[in-house]
């Protein structure tokens, strides 16, 4: 990926809207994206619980906002 707000920072941004972790994948991010997912999935499996959907939710925007925001270190 090129720099912030590059095109392919709003793909990753749109990818992650339909499944936690993606955009991270595309960016090749991988750790960040096996932890994003795994965090918000197991939350909203929680959701009858109420907290953990909350805290899941949070998890799936930030995940969102991280891959909208990303800057290579190259």
């Amino acid at each position: 990926m090129s720099q912030q707000g590059s095109a392919g920072n709003v793909l990753a941004a749109v990818a992650n809207l339909f499944f936690p972790g993606l955009g991270q994948l595309l960016q090749g991010r991988i750790l960040a994206a096996l932890l994003f997912f795994c965090i918000t999935v197991t939350c909203y499996a929680l959701y009858f619980l109420i907290i953990p959907a909350i805290i899941g939710g949070l998890f799936h925007l930030w995940s969102i906002i991280d891959a909208a925001r990303f800057k290579s270190g190259s």
